[in-house]
């Protein structure tokens, strides 16, 4: 019974050190370097080439990766189209404003890495996007920053499992906090990360109950910039299309910059989510702090960004490397 109790001991032993358990110690900087040791240039070249054709590019790659990490973790879950048997994750309402310029570029990027016959099959479609999500960033003018790779592409995608998991535009500190520290996110990660909203827009259907009949005393939410509520009354008048598109940073909305936070001062943050950063006690010194310091902002963003990009990272046990994007293989 000892021996066989011993033999079973080693048996996992061996199972342990052959999977070790924790996903991110699979995280490398050069985990391509043998395979296919040319992906970051290729992936970059095919997000400048992207950018040049569509602005839209940026924003949208930057959201994807979010809208991703946030249900199940980095593993292109959000990329799956559904099927006659399956509601996949990017149908579900929260996700059918992701602009199609970023499923576009992973899938150009993973034709290109494709190409070459000593990559193909070899890089996840989940490492792609993170990858495409620091160069996007680049190419607005932010920081450039390490990428870890090694992610394998979920193999479960369904639209009832992003119910909760994203942050919508009416919350409160309270709940983005919350929502965060699920994915070992900071409070200060989740400001930097807020910042995203630097770049690209979003449709006045969102911005409707802060713009009009805010509450029984208030027709405009106090916390808006008056000037501020009267563009986006003019931007968004009461019968327009809900899906008209606005600028999400009023006044460098092509630029990734910590003008974000001096909006916010001003009050000129376009969702609930993002004015309560500056009118919450516990919040606004963050705010205050990266209104002056871009370098510092700049870091944080770095650190955040590497933070999330480890959620829910999967191996080769639960996770494959998908030789479409778009469907599981």
């Amino acid at each position: 019974m000892a021996r066989f109790s011993l033999v079973l001991v080693v048996a996992l032993s061996l199972a342990i050190s052959m999977f070790p358990d924790t996903t991110t110690a699979q995280l490398k900087t050069n985990f391509y370097g043998k395979s296919c040791p040319n992906v970051e240039k290729i992936v970059k070249k095919v997000v400048q080439e992207k950018v040049k054709q569509t602005f839209v590019t940026i924003p949208a790659t930057l959201r994807l990766f979010f809208h991703d990490c946030f249900v199940n973790g980095c593993d292109a879950s959000v990329m799956i189209q559904s099927t006659p048997t399956n509601k996949a994750e990017k149908d579900h309402p929260d996700n059918l404003s992701l602009a199609g310029d970023g499923f576009d570029v992973v899938i150009k990027a993973k034709k290109a890495i494709d190409a070459i016959p000593s990559c193909k099959n070899k890089v996840s479609c989940a490492d792609i996007l993170t990858l495409a999500t620091r160069d996007v960033v680049v190419a607005a003018g932010g920081p450039s920053y390490t990428v870890e790779l090694g992610r394998f592409d979920g193999l479960v995608s369904t639209a009832a499992s992003v119910n909760g998991n994203l942050p919508g535009p009416n919350f409160k500190v309270t709940e983005l906090n919350k929502l965060f520290a699920k994915n070992k996110l900071t409070q200060e990660d989740m400001i930097a990360l807020s910042a995203a909203h630097t770049l690209g827009f979003a449709h006045c259907g969102k911005v409707f109950n802060r713009i009009y009949n805010f509450n029984r005393t208030h027709s405009v939410d106090p916390t808006l910039n008056k000037a501020y509520a009267k563009e986006l009354q003019l931007a968004c008048p009461k019968k327009v299309d809900p899906r008209i598109a606005i600028n999400m940073d009023p006044t460098t909305p092509r630029k990734f910059d910590n003008i974000y936070f001096k909006n916010l001062q001003q009050g000129k943050g376009l969702f609930t989510s993002d004015q309560v950063l500056f009118t919450d006690a516990r919040s606004r010194p963050t705010v205050d702090d990266w209104a002056k310091n871009s370098v510092a902002f700049n870091n944080a963003f770095i650190t955040a960004m590497t933070k999330l990009g480890r959620v829910g990272v999967k191996t080769r046990r639960n996770g494959n490397i998908r030789r479409d994007c778009g469907a599981f293989n």
